[in-house]
């Protein structure tokens, strides 16, 4: 059961994870989660280092979608800026919205790696599609109330996950 928690990487951001490191896991997509994973949830502006990354991986052809769990209305409005695809009410813990986007790119479960700051919602819908994940450090410490209650069963499920599998460390990237 802890394994459908369990993420394949556990990486401090996402803006470390080079397209080079990603294609040489045979990823061609990334989909990423919106909120305290590409952009602070307060900050729809989003930071110099995600538009340093988000070019490079356009550059390289790597796709990124965001998968979020938010109306269409807020997530329009947190990527507009970003002029990123999505897919909106994505019902994550469940697959949906990764199987959505995947299907539309038409990528093996192999190619994409889902990435998120939750276990309980990114984490588990990733492994759920059975799609490769990468757990990234949220950018704020703060949540919106919403994530909260998330945050306080994912306590619970990250103590156990540590004690089944010791080897679970965080990276600078996927290389480390």
């Amino acid at each position: 059961m802890l394994d459908k928690f369990k993420p394949t990487w556990m990486v401090k951001t996402i803006y470390a994870v080079s397209p080079d490191q990603l294609r040489a896991c045979g990823i061609r997509a990334v989909f990423s989660d919106l909120d305290n994973t590409l952009i602070a949830w307060n900050n729809p502006d989003g930071t110099p280092e995600l538009r340093q990354w988000m070019t490079a991986l356009k550059e390289a052809g790597i796709p990124l979608i965001v998968i979020s769990n938010n109306s269409k209305d807020r997530v329009a409005k947190a990527t507009k800026n970003l002029d990123l695809p999505f897919v909106s009410r994505s019902l994550k813990p469940l697959s949906f919205g990764i199987e959505r986007a995947r299907t539309k790119l038409g990528l093996k479960k192999s190619e994409v790696v889902m990435v998120g700051d939750q276990l309980m919602t990114d984490m588990l819908a990733a492994n759920e599609a059975g799609v490769r994940s990468i757990l990234v450090q949220p950018l704020l410490n703060t949540d919106k109330w919403d994530t909260r209650i998330n945050r306080f069963f994912e306590r619970l499920v990250w103590r156990q996950l540590k004690k089944q599998y010791p080897e679970l460390k965080w990276q600078e990237d996927l290389n480390d």
